[in-house]
């Protein structure tokens, strides 16, 4: 076989590796959005869901997933961000980040439902708090901060030497350098990444079923004391996110109409997500632009 023939091979099973996911996740995505697409409305999206009758719909579930992403995401960015300096910036080759990067290893090959395990005894039992948003935020926190950390470290190695050469020369320290020069130029893969991360933490579902618990209390969402039992936004009440209700009215089967609720809610979660990861594309590159006027 010559190497022209071999490379022609090559490039063909190349292209048909990638056209076969893109052709998996195509239909994935039809399949999910035209069977849930019939169930979208306004009040599909605002109603609170039913457990006997017809017409329940998903919008506590919706409020607790995004404010559950932002409880996470308030944990996990500014440690992700300082460790990511730490690693990328101070740490050498010694012991002490061979253990840190040994870590954060084992934590990303965790399964999320032994993180739910742990979460349960830790956060929810040793606690007290019991189910609630903040157990679970701190649960997805364990399994989102590695992510954060390498997200951190790789864009920040990813800014060049001479930027920070330049700027120790002209008299700024290190810090000031860390500060005001290397963090604003790794900024667009810093919100990227930060972006692809909240549309993973808003689809986690196994974690949750252990922390943040099945179900919901009925809110008052005209209440916004956050000490009250009934304000949707008290870190202490429990709180089913949408992946979490999927799930459920799914193994229960308790509604009449539990297929049409699970296709719909299975669609907003995918166009949520989906969107989690456009967004994340379009926003880097504007920032891009924006710091390189380009």
């Amino acid at each position: 076989m010559n190497a022209r023939l071999a490379d022609r091979l090559a490039t063909v099973m190349f292209w048909l590796g990638a056209g076969t996911v893109l052709l998996i996740l195509i239909l994935l995505l039809v399949y999910i959005l035209l069977h849930g697409f019939k169930s979208i409305d306004w009040h599909f999206l605002t109603a609170p869901p039913e457990t006997i009758r017809v017409g329940g719909g998903i919008g506590p579930q919706i409020f607790n997933s995004f404010y559950l992403l932002f409880l996470t995401m308030l944990i996990t960015a500014p440690i992700g961000l300082l460790a990511g300096i730490y690693l990328a910036e101070y740490a050498g080759r010694n012991r002490i980040t061979e253990t840190i990067r040994l870590c954060i290893e084992a934590l990303t090959s965790l399964p999320s439902i032994v993180v739910g395990l742990f979460g349960l005894l830790l956060f929810v039992n040793k606690t007290g708090w019991g189910y609630s948003l903040l157990a679970g935020a701190l649960a997805l926190s364990v399994i989102n901060l590695p992510l954060m950390v390498r997200i951190s470290e790789e864009s920040i190695r990813s800014v060049s030497d001479e930027l920070r050469e330049a700027s120790l020369a002209l008299g700024a320290t290190r810090w000031q350098t860390i500060w005001r020069v290397v963090l604003p130029s790794a900024l667009p893969g810093l919100i990227t990444g930060g972006i692809i991360a909240s549309g993973r933490v808003f689809g986690e579902a196994a974690a949750l079923l252990y922390t943040a618990g099945m179900s919901s209390p009925n809110v008052n969402f005209h209440n916004w004391d956050i000490g009250s039992p009934t304000s949707p936004l008290n870190p202490f009440r429990p709180a089913e996110t949408l992946a979490v209700h999927i799930w459920k009215i799914n193994s229960e089967s308790l509604i009449p109409d539990v297929r049409r609720v699970a296709d719909g809610a299975s669609a907003v979660l995918v166009l949520v997500v989906l969107l989690f990861n456009l967004s994340a594309r379009w926003f880097g590159r504007y920032i891009y632009r924006r710091l390189t006027a380009s």
